[in-house]
């Protein structure tokens, strides 16, 4: 018997999603379509607005474009997959798991450093004005957009290999509504200790490291713009970094509620967080970054205007 269990090991898993009651399922297919469509919308716009104004080619609205096209294919990888729960088939393969985990983390770490590049485009702005062309040249620009796409690659990639070298022989319940770390090891009847500890240390070097970079850039800002004689200027050159800040703000501090502890304390009611940088920061940038925007406002203005019979 003890070698039949060793051997019987699990090939598929059950995805619970945010709720088991059954009259709970259609009002969350509902909720979550409505916000699929808006997110997918809303970037969709912001794209084609900067693509097709030529007063918004620069290095902000280049960056803000790839932004918007990576929230768009995060927030395809997690939502089709939860809408399909909601209505039928909960069961996943472990290998269509590992998969949806490995773009989770890619796309997830690639809005993370995009995030970055878009704090390094205003502190140079800020703090070297006069050389701002120089520095941030289209070529500059492409080479850090392909850094940013292709560093979390590696990442996920490291922790999908390691993942697949776990075996999974007694339950097959994931309470959770995405193929996620945390809550899979959970499930796990082989020894996770590498698995655990390369998460909490290269995990959260990860990333902390993007944070950081963050941080340092605004603190030079601040100080930059702390110089400036008039309050005008300064009013102004805050308005300019709010929007970036704000999204921050909302994508690290959801992610380091769920990830900058141990897999034992991971429980159900990280599912909110999750959702935040997963789901909501996705559908919340068109609207974070155009709401105080006068030049992207105008972008979406003509674009509607041009697309009107």
């Amino acid at each position: 018997m003890e070698r039949l269990n060793q051997t019987s090991r699990v090939s598929e898993f059950i995805l619970m999603g945010l709720s088991s009651l059954p009259e709970d399922q259609k009002p969350l297919f509902i909720i979550f379509l409505i916000i699929y469509l808006v997110t997918i919308t809303g970037n969709l716009l912001i794209i084609l607005a900067i693509h097709s104004d030529s007063q918004l080619q620069t290095p902000m609205y280049f960056f803000l474009s790839f932004l918007s096209f990576i929230d768009i294919c995060f927030t395809t990888t997690i939502v089709p997959r939860m809408l399909v729960n909601f209505l039928s088939h909960k069961t996943i393969s472990y290998a269509g798991f590992l998969t949806q985990m490995y773009f989770i983390y890619a796309l997830g770490n690639t809005d993370s450093w995009l995030l970055v590049v878009m704090a390094f485009d205003r502190y140079v702005a800020s703090c070297d004005p006069f050389h701002y062309v120089t520095i941030m040249s289209h070529h500059r620009c492409v080479l850090l957009v392909a850094f940013s796409c292709s560093l979390p690659h590696f990442h996920s990639l490291l922790h999908t290999l390691l993942l697949n070298q776990v075996t999974f022989c007694d339950s097959n319940i994931i309470h959770h509504f995405l193929c996620d770390f945390s809550p899979l090891v959970k499930l796990s009847c082989s020894s996770t200790f590498v698995n655990e500890i390369v998460m909490m240390i290269e995990g959260s070097v990860f990333l902390v490291t993007p944070f950081l970079c963050i941080t340092f850039s605004y603190i030079r800002i601040l100080l930059a713009v702390l110089k400036i004689p008039s309050a005008a200027g300064k009013c102004k050159a805050f308005s300019t970094c709010g929007s970036h800040l704000t999204v921050v703000t909302l994508f690290y501090g959801s992610i380091f509620y769920v990830y900058l502890q141990p897999v034992s304390t991971y429980t159900v009611r990280d599912h909110m967080a999750t959702i935040v940088y997963t789901v909501l920061t996705s559908t919340l940038n068109p609207f974070i970054y155009s709401l105080r925007n006068k030049d992207l406002k105008r972008g979406l203005r003509k674009l509607l205007v041009r697309r009107k019979p």
